[in-house]
């Protein structure tokens, strides 16, 4: 094998066997060396197998070299054995699949250039798990509440108990159902998924929209296993807007904005979600805090987002909670 291979985050996952966020923990670290290609973390295949080797011995590398910007830069490990990585950059991870995400980690790199924004796309419960043991920084969630009505605090006061955060507006969005164009089920309330024959193709444990569901079925006393196809799972809204525009469901769960890539089905909007962002407060992030509130606030960021369909800025930057 070359000695210039190297490997993306998805990569080192599945070589190592963990999940991509514990990946990014340990680049976020510097216990995994590190450098970007474009918007892409890479990293080579030498300093994968120091790392693993390093590991099967117990040591843990106390100055490890890092890649970034051009540059090949020393780290050298602070007493706590963390390596002090803010001179090379260090790498905020932002969970979420809306791409309001990848707009807003563009503004956070032109606003902070010593921060590396890293991308994960884990849905909207996984991300707070991963938030409670230290693998993201910046999380968004739109998790429904069921019995409250209410969006995202009911989950984040039960997952992040005793730690100090701030939860910020970043967009509410119109959710409801996928349906075959012309919508012929006549599918138009929740309690019509009960309807016999009906099929379904599901988002994947941790979603939000697989939460949405789940509340729903709940709340209208809808069985899942009642629900053909309730166990096929995709990964995104796109992906299961698709199995329904390609006739292999009849419906899904998803966002309007996927409805207006996808052709061939329809959007039967039944819920206004709020789409949050959570940060833990701590006093070594408070610079990024700031910067990710006034980022969306500033009209050129709320610019960008007006021109996607099916965002409502209304509230855009407002705290909505913080302990």
């Amino acid at each position: 094998m070359s000695d210039n291979t190297s490997y993306t985050a998805e990569e080192i996952a599945r070589l190592l066997k963990i999940s991509k966020l514990k990946v990014y923990d340990l680049i976020k670290k510097g216990e995994l060396p590190s450098y970007r290609v474009g918007k892409q973390m890479r990293v080579d295949q030498s300093d994968l197998e120091a790392y693993k080797q390093n590991t099967r011995s117990g040591i843990a590398p106390s100055i490890l070299p890092l890649t970034f910007a051009g540059a090949n830069l020393t780290q050298v490990a602070s007493h706590s054995g963390h390596v002090n990585s803010k001179a090379a950059g260090q790498s905020l991870v932002i969970t979420g699949q809306d791409m309001s995400l990848d707009i807003l980690a563009t503004y956070l790199e032109r606003s902070l250039p010593t921060e590396r924004p890293l991308r994960s796309y884990a849905g909207s419960l996984d991300s707070l798990i991963a938030m409670y043991h230290g693998e993201s920084d910046i999380v968004s969630t739109h998790l429904l509440d069921g019995d409250t009505g209410e969006y995202n605090l009911p989950y984040i006061r039960k997952i992040l108990v005793g730690f100090p955060y701030v939860v910020v507006r970043l967009l509410t969005r119109s959710a409801g159902l996928y349906v075959q164009k012309g919508n012929p089920r006549g599918l138009h309330e929740w309690s019509h998924l009960q309807q016999d024959g009906l099929t379904l193709i599901n988002r994947e444990r941790g979603a939000g929209a697989r939460v949405l569901l789940d509340e729903q079925l709940r709340l209208h006393g809808i069985p899942a296993a009642s629900l053909s196809g309730y166990e096929q799972e995709e990964n995104s809204h796109l992906a299961v807007a698709g199995k329904v525009a390609r006739g292999e469901a009849d419906v899904a769960i998803g966002t309007e904005k996927a409805a207006k890539i996808v052709d061939g089905i329809d959007f039967i909007p039944l819920i206004q979600e709020c789409y949050d962002l959570v940060m833990l407060k701590k006093p070594e992030h408070e610079q990024w805090i700031t910067a990710v509130i006034d980022i969306l606030r500033s009209p050129a960021f709320q610019s960008e987002l007006a021109s996607i369909h099916g965002y409502d800025l209304t509230e855009t930057g407002t705290i909505i909670y913080e302990t």
